[in-house]
């Protein structure tokens, strides 16, 4: 049982080398470390049967020069060799010559073992393990004029080669499983990684197309639509603004490293539901959906951040509302004084969203649409949070949802001063 121990040790630490593959030359060092330690401990540790004399080194040599490859064989013969000699064991030329035809089949062996599937490393491994103790002890006993005594005690013998057969066998199983697992694991980081990338992309796409979209609109109007010089300003004007939050976007997204610090303000929640209304406008006409905007004459409609942002997310929200009626409707947008707070109200008279949907809803890649990626109402929810504001959600299947945008009557910074 010792020396089972000893030979399984190893093992424990296997895993870690396998992370080593991109350093080969350290990888093989540690093999040969470790299966050395394991060849000196069977050395050291010898089975009594009957009067003869056995160990498992063949176990730690043959494992350690099929996973190591030749520079690790010929280590590891070297110390079994170096063992040998200060042991003070006899005959050591004769042993060296006797381990020799060994070393040629471990050499053959190695070449071609990486090639192979499960089952027949395990057959190439027992079948060296195997000849390297047998070849080894006839060759040795006939030099010295013993062979009567590996033949006398042949019972016992034959146990051992079974055992350690058994024994390696279980050895390459293992070592195997472990690789495999290891590659499983490095093919989901790589597909965990493809999909960030592609999930990334997505999320870039959506927050890019919003004021596309809207550029276009305003594009066509200007074309289309005859209008007076105060209304092309305005709308020259919007497209330049969207355009300018567009490449901020992109600078947001390649800068997510080292993100630019926020330019903290007041915000009116009267100016940004004029903005929003004005933003939405031609879409909503395209998907023939009617706005109707009621701004709050309270006063204190403000909230506190960073306002390039919070259009992103106000946008978005608007942008999925719309979306959520497909066949035609209103979306309400209106400025309202709370008991706990100003808030900001967007509501269509959609589809609706269902208590499951509703509390998905924000968490990554989750989405009510069939081409959406989740990632722009995450985001948009990020940013209200970051504003330490709360979103509400009232929702019913096929009359609509509200989405209440609710902010502190004191601001985030003033708390931070007051704490």
């Amino acid at each position: 049982m010792l020396n089972i121990f000893i030979i399984f040790a190893p093992l424990l630490l296997y895993p870690h080398l396998l992370k080593l593959r991109n350093k080969p030359r350290v990888q093989r060092f540690l093999v040969f470390v470790l299966y050395a330690g394991a060849l000196v401990a069977t050395m050291s540790f010898p089975i009594q049967l009957d009067g003869a004399t056995y160990d498992f080194r063949s176990i730690p040599l043959t494992v350690g020069a099929l996973y190591g490859g030749w520079p690790v064989s010929i280590m590891l013969y070297a110390t079994l060799l170096a063992i040998r000699y200060y042991s003070g064991a006899p005959h050591i030329l004769l042993y060296c010559l006797s381990l020799l035809p060994t070393f040629l089949l471990a050499f053959l062996a190695v070449r071609r073992f990486g090639e192979l599937r499960l089952v027949p490393k395990i057959a190439v491994a027992v079948a060296l393990c195997t000849l390297i103790k047998l070849v080894a002890f006839i060759i040795y006993f006939s030099g010295i004029g013993q062979l009567r005594t590996f033949a006398f005690h042949f019972w016992e013998t034959a146990q051992t080669y079974l055992l350690q057969g058994v024994i390696v066998a279980l050895c390459v199983y293992l070592i195997e499983s472990l690789d495999r697992h290891q590659q499983i694991q490095e093919e989901l980081i790589r597909g965990e990684k493809m999909k960030i990338v592609g999930d990334m992309a997505a999320s870039v796409a959506h927050e890019i197309r919003n004021p596309l979209t809207t550029v276009r609109g305003f594009i066509q109007l200007l074309a289309t639509v005859p209008l007076t010089e105060t209304k092309k300003a305005e709308y020259k004007n919007l497209c330049l603004e969207e355009l300018n939050r567009a490449e901020r976007i992109i600078s947001d997204y390649l800068s997510l490293a080292k993100p630019d610090p926020e330019q903290i303000e007041t915000i009116d929640l009267n100016e940004e539901l004029d903005y929003l209304s004005n933003v939405l406008l031609t879409y909503a006409n395209y998907n023939d959906i009617q706005i109707r905007v009621h701004a709050s004459r309270e006063s204190g409609l403000t909230a506190t951040g960073d306002r390039s942002k919070f259009r992103q997310a106000l946008v978005n929200i608007g942008k999925n509302a719309i979306e959520a009626m497909e066949n035609g409707g209103t979306l309400e947008l209106r400025t309202d004084k709370r008991s706990d707070g100003p808030a900001i109200v967007v509501s269509d008279s959609g589809v609706g969203m269902t208590a499951e949907q509703i509390k998905r809803l924000g968490t990554p890649y989750y989405s009510t649409k069939t081409k959406g990626t989740g990632l722009g109402t995450m985001v948009s929810f990020s940013i209200i949070k970051k504003m330490n504001g709360r979103i509400r959600i009232k929702s019913d299947v096929g009359r609509g949802t509200e989405f209440a945008i609710v902010f502190p009557e004191r601001s985030w910074s003033e708390e931070r001063q007051s704490g």
